[in-house]
């Protein structure tokens, strides 16, 4: 074989031979960006799982929390069903309602009964919701501390008024809403379920029921009440420091 054949001859083998290792470097390169693309798919998929996980225990996180919210608010009634509970809710707003009326009455009274009888609901009342407030503490009940809008309103529209015309509307409110209280503490005070509460309105009622009769004593009111109401009042107080004694 001549040299020029060996030259062609040794040609031809380093271009197979450089061909071939081109070959394999394409078929690396190919091969890695296989196992970057599996990678990445691999890490997204990853990666959207455990956002699914995520987002599912958030929503049970959330569900778990809203059904503590209401186990709170269930356990916020404490010991008392929904009558006793409602109860102390009313009791507490008229409370803060006879003390706001009893501070108007004080001031804007022309009849020195009325400016005596504001005087009173605000002394009474503001121990009666005191105590109030330490039993509904202790069942872990929050009491309103404000008036709301419908009392608000009425507040309003009494301390808007003067002279007789305020005495009148003040002794009428008084005594219709001491009628309705003497009302609902006798029942609370022989039916509430819960003890503590049923002391409070047994405790409270004969000061209620002096309240009353005070109220059918004030300007425009006199001879609303009758003997029946009085002999009532009488038999009620009896009974409740009958039933107080152990």
């Amino acid at each position: 074989m001549s040299n020029q054949q060996l030259i062609k001859s040794a040609h031809i083998w380093v271009v197979i031979v450089l061909a071939s290792l081109g070959i394999v470097a394409l078929t690396g390169k190919a091969v890695i960006r296989f196992n970057n693309q599996n990678s990445n798919q691999n890490s997204n998929a990853n990666a959207n799982a455990n956002m699914s996980q995520n987002r599912n225990a958030n929503k049970s996180s959330n569900r778990n929390s809203g059904n503590n919210n209401a186990a709170g608010t269930q356990a916020g009634m404490g010991t008392l069903n929904s009558h006793d509970h409602d109860f102390i809710m009313d009791a507490a707003m008229g409370g803060l309602m006879e003390v706001e009326l009893g501070r108007v009455a004080a001031q804007k009274g022309t009849s020195d009964a009325v400016k005596q009888f504001g005087q009173r609901m605000v002394d009474d009342h503001s121990k009666a919701n005191e105590e109030l407030m330490t039993l509904a503490s202790s069942k872990g009940i929050t009491l309103p501390t404000t008036l709301d809008d419908k009392h608000q309103k009425e507040l309003t529209k009494m301390s808007a008024m003067s002279g007789a015309e305020f005495d009148r509307a003040y002794s009428k409110n008084m005594l219709s809403d001491h009628k309705k209280d003497v009302s609902e503490f006798e029942k609370e005070s022989t039916r509430a379920t819960d003890p503590d509460l049923k002391a409070f309105a047994a405790k409270t009622l004969p000061t209620l029921q002096q309240h009353l009769q005070l109220a059918q004593a004030l300007p425009g009111n006199e001879g609303s009440g009758n003997s029946n109401s009085n002999r009532n009042s009488n038999r009620n107080s009896n009974g409740n420091s009958n039933s107080n004694r152990p």
